[in-house]
């Protein structure tokens, strides 16, 4: 069992010829210079070539993944300091393409649905336009503020992001739209501009042939260089977990239009890059080691998915994902515009994080999928726990907190609400379990449920204060609570539906072992007000650290899923962001916490499988 995140966790070509300078390193092992192995999806001579090579795939995230934990003894390396001068645009624009601007809605969009109704149903489906369009990036992906201190001016987003420096770029592949376009299209989002940047007409006829009546596309990206700039090494990680919110920001702003969401998982690494013109950023090789200097091939984006977006309640269709591949062979001729522009003027490469991103790459799957599924609603059992916000006021003036105070409470109800909307599988008749991901938004990822919740209970009013835990996919419960001490009790706790495979497992006060384990200040905390920034992890209503069975679960699927773990745990993340603001108060989630093995097993876990 693995601390995945803590809430409040290529073809290649030679450098360009500049001077690189090796870094001094930590007592942390370097990593020794490897070749960049095949993705998954190639082709093998035979099936021992293709077992050595996924072993060899796993073995490079394994080492990724131990690598860059934090422990008390040494914290994962970075870059010891922050290089101003250097720090990344965090505005991509394509210079010289023409921008395309999208429509501010007014009013805070009195239209929009009650942000708790979209759990239970989703409304009709609007039709594709300019307005809707414009509604859903400005409800998912746009600017919602900006902030003033002294000289400084920073901007914030409908997304969180790791240290607000947002490496998710977006794009949309769409049909033609009256008052954008004449023809289907490829275009950037620039959320500075609130517009869209036209990157390349498509071939007639490659929606309809491949998609479903009145859908379109978003691509997801990201771009190391912006997160490893402070974060060094973990960038990877915070990379993944940002782009879990990007996919559940965008499924809850296209639910407040009548849109459903789902992941295509089937396209593979170099379809995702036609799609979203990105084979067009130049390659490089990977040092064996981290190194500064002028590289500004590592501002490359690494495309992480795409997203289908069609009408809710319609019939189920397929998805032929060869017969997408044959469409997008016609990509290479198309004239893509725009020049990225450059986000810093010097740069290091922390050579795990490329190695890593080449290791994790997915291949094609060459079969249909069946990509429509029920909608399945969350139970409600506090309606009054709302404060009758819309879901364009949620998710627009949502905001991360920066302190938090040490008094306030949270009902019972409250707190079993805000659970009740986490669960993937979302309500059904007697015996249902928690494991397909059917509920708004998880029902955007395809996969059975793999992450859970630690919980760390501080105020909450009728609940004792300790240690829960959340079962997410309750065909694991028997190896949680194998895995986990033998004195944990593993009972529900007064009051607590009898659909929320929520569990007790010891009480008493976890409020400095919370803290500790979040490098004595960082979780996801439900609580406003003002405190002191070394107590944050202890003074909210409660916290909660997210597991997932990470090594077999990679060994049964593949390397390639470990990114999306992170995916999980940042839909998840962003539920939970959401579910504070829309119940009054506020949550933040910082990744730094100590996920060294011996603390959270001698804490929690007895097994380290």
């Amino acid at each position: 069992m693995s601390l995945i995140h803590y809430r409040l966790p290529l073809s290649l070509h030679h450098h360009h010829h500049h001077r690189h300078i090796a870094l001094p390193l930590p007592s942390t092992p370097t990593a020794a210079a490897r070749k960049v192995v095949r993705f998954i999806g190639m082709s093998t001579s035979s099936q021992e070539t293709a077992t050595e090579e996924k072993q060899e795939l796993l073995t490079q995230v394994l080492k990724y993944h131990n690598q860059t934990k934090h422990s008390f003894t040494n914290y994962a390396r970075g870059p010891h300091g922050l290089d101003w001068a250097n720090q990344p645009n965090p505005f991509r624009r394509y210079i010289s393409a023409s921008l395309l601007p999208l429509l501010h809605p007014t009013s805070d969009d009195q239209d929009s649905p009650p942000y708790s109704s979209l759990f239970n149903s989703l409304p009709s489906p609007k039709p594709i336009s300019k307005t809707t369009i414009s509604q859903l990036f400005y409800n998912s992906l746009a600017l919602s503020a900006w902030k003033t201190t002294g000289f400084s001016t920073w901007s914030l987003r409908v997304n969180p992001s790791s240290g607000n420096l947002h490496p998710t770029e977006a794009y949309i592949i769409s049909p033609a739209i009256d008052s954008l376009s004449e023809h289907s299209f490829v275009a950037h989002y620039a959320p500075k501009e609130h517009a869209l940047e036209l990157r390349a007409q498509l071939p007639s006829g490659f929606f309809a042939g491949c998609f479903p009546e009145g859908s379109f596309l978003i691509g997801l990206s990201s771009i190391f260089w912006r997160e490893a700039w402070k974060y060094g090494e973990r960038a990877f990680r915070y990379c993944n977990h940002d782009l879990g919110h990007a996919i559940a920001a965008v499924s809850m702003a296209a639910a407040g239009l009548g849109w459903d969401v789902r992941l295509l998982d089937g396209l593979g690494y170099e379809e995702l890059e036609k799609l979203m013109g990105l084979d067009t950023f130049p390659k490089f090789s990977i040092p064996s080691r981290p190194v500064r200097g002028r590289m500004p091939e590592i501002e490359f984006e690494h495309p992480d998915c795409v997203l289908l977006v069609f009408p809710s309640g319609g019939v189920g269709f397929e998805v032929d994902y060869e017969k997408v591949k044959v469409a997008l062979s016609e990509f290479q001729n198309l004239e893509w515009k725009g020049k990225p522009n450059m986000l810093s003027k010097e740069h290091i490469c922390w050579d795990i994080i490329y190695r890593t991103a080449e290791a994790v790459k997915k291949g094609l799957t060459m079969a249909k999928e069946l990509v429509s599924k029920p909608f399945r609603s969350s139970r409600m059992i506090s309606e009054s726990s709302y404060k009758g916000f819309n879901i364009s006021e949620v998710v627009r003036k949502r905001r991360s907190a920066v302190d938090m105070d040490s008094f306030t409470t949270m009902a019972r109800e409250t707190f079993y609400q805000i659970l009740l909307h986490c669960m993937p599988s979302g309500c059904g008749e007697n015996g249902w379990k928690q494991r397909t991901q059917l509920a708004l938004p998880f029902r955007a990822l395809p996969w059975d449920s793999e992450v859970h919740a630690v919980l760390f209970v501080h105020r909450v009013v009728g609940l004792p204060n300790g240690l829960y835990f959340l079962v997410r996919n309750e065909d694991s419960f028997g190896e949680l609570r194998t895995a986990t001490r033998s004195e944990f009790k593993w009972v529900k706790p007064d009051g607590c539906p009898d659909d929320l495979p929520l569990y007790e497992l010891t009480q008493g006060d976890c409020r400095e072992l919370s803290k500790r384990l979040s490098c004595h200040q960082f979780c996801l905390l439900l609580c406003h007000g003002m405190s002191s920034l070394k107590d944050i992890a202890s003074d909210g209503c409660f916290s909660l650290g997210m597991v997932a069975h990470l090594e077999p679960t990679l060994q049964e699927r593949g390397a390639w899923m470990y990114p999306r773990l992170f995916w999980e745990t940042g839909v998840l993340g962003q539920v939970l962001y959401l579910e504070a603001h829309a119940v009054g108060v506020s949550a933040t989630g910082i990744g730094c916490f100590f996920d060294d093995p011996g603390l959270w097993f001698w804490a929690i876990f007895v097994d380290p499988y």
